[in-house]
């Protein structure tokens, strides 16, 4: 067992959720020892797909499976240029799979390999949405009734073009076709939804709201100053990757606390933020930024400036994936609270041993390694679907298109 090799790497896409899931499973030189990971980067699967197929996996075969951080300095660095979302999903789907051998090997549960639990159970928050407030508060009440008492709160699309605003919204000839939104509508219908939630249902729930970097920072300004009476956990993604400098200005005019990293795919975009704790959650997604080696440095380098961790937690993200946070989260000191959108039947039926909620609380089982399995006949019942990206074309009421 002391020289067990990558013998050669595989990868399934399937969409039991009618959403395309990139699992990678590294096979060893060793019978019946492998490991599965997430490479779900479902707006562009194919291209992470031929990445791993045509360039990591030859690279990688022959290479021993212990040697988990040169392996993944090795393939962070051999296209030359680095740090972009293709790549580092196909490189945190190999990364996690050798975690996920290391931990059968060891006879450990991947938090257990970490370093062991902070916590019995994980806190998780859900997501309320609706075409009206009334939807929206309907849906917290029932996540309220499962147990949960960390709710994200939405209504309709994102910037304000929902329940008869589109009919406000005035287009210039021959606009082109889009997700348009209108700045101004979206933050006065969210100011709204926040008075009615927090007067019909109280402030016995902590409730989030995301921006999706959808606002300027003058706009962000005021946004954030109106929601400082709903006493938000905290607000999300408020400005866009590439104006991470303007938390320095939110940060000294508001006392909502901030959770920023979605989108973030290079370390470039969270060191000053952190450093200079202009934020309080950080919230990168593991895979984007290659997998659970970066990750968990740099939860240790969030924990030094008190940062807490909120790891993005959407429905496209396989169950692997979101148990790989999981164990993180276990293991992490500053961690903060986990997104988490459910799981379906059918992907507990392709991904056996997902995490469990009950009363709010996430947990994973102690089967060694992640714990999720991979049943790929399964798999093959779900095939990879056509996915509607219409909601990425975002455009302006004057039809300029902007980035969601």
């Amino acid at each position: 067992m002391d020289n067990i090799k990558i013998q050669d790497i595989k990868v399934f896409v399937t969409a039991p959720r009618n959403i395309n899931l990139v699992v990678v499973k590294v096979e060893t030189t060793e019978p019946e020892l492998y490991g599965y990971g997430c490479a779900t980067f479902t707006w562009r699967h194919k291209a992470v797909v031929t990445a791993i197929e045509e360039y990591l996996r030859p690279m990688l075969k022959g290479h021993p499976v212990d040697d988990i951080e040169g392996i993944w300095q090795m393939m962070m660095g051999s296209s030359y240029w680095r740090n972009g979302p293709v790549l580092n999903n196909a490189i945190s789907g190999v990364d996690e799979a050798l975690w996920d051998i290391k931990g059968k090997r060891a006879g450990m549960p991947l938090y257990s390999l970490l370093g062991g639990k902070c916590r019995e159970g994980l806190a998780v928050y859900r997501h309320a949405d609706g075409k009206s407030i009334e939807e929206v508060e309907e849906c917290i009440r029932g996540y309220m009734d499962e147990g949960y008492r960390y709710i994200r709160c939405h209504m309709g699309t994102y910037g304000g073009n929902f329940d008869g605003n589109i009919q406000r919204m005035v287009k210039p000839e021959h606009a082109p076709g889009g997700a348009y939104f209108h700045p101004r509508m979206y933050m006065d219908s969210v100011y709204k939804l926040f008075d009615r939630v927090r007067t019909d249902i109280g402030w016995g729930v902590e409730l989030m709201h995301d921006v999706h970097e959808r606002l300027t920072l003058s706009e962000t300004l005021e946004f954030a100053k109106e929601m400082e009476q709903y006493k938000l956990f905290f607000l999300e993604d408020s400005l866009a990757p590439e104006h991470v400098e303007f938390f320095k200005t939110l940060r000294y005019h508001t006392t909502l606390p901030l959770a920023m990293g979605e989108l973030f795919t290079n370390p470039n975009e969270w060191k000053t933020i952190i450093q200079n704790q202009w934020i309080d959650f950080i919230r990168v997604h593991l895979s984007d930024i290659g997998g659970l080696t970066p990750a968990r440095k740099l939860a240790h380098f969030s924990e030094a400036y008190g940062v807490r961790t909120a790891w993005h937690g959407p429905n496209d993200l396989s169950p692997i994936g979101m148990a790989v946070q999981m164990h993180l989260d276990l293991n992490s000191h500053n961690f903060g609270i986990q997104e988490f959108s459910g799981f379906t039947k059918e992907e507990q039926e392709v991904f056996p041993g997902c995490p469990e909620v009950r009363d709010g609380y996430a947990y994973v089982n102690d089967q060694p390694g992640i714990g999720v399995g991979f049943d790929e006949k399964a798999a093959e019942k779900y095939p990879a679907v056509d996915m509607d990206h219409s909601w990425l074309f975002s455009r302006l009421p004057d039809g300029t298109a902007v980035r969601p």
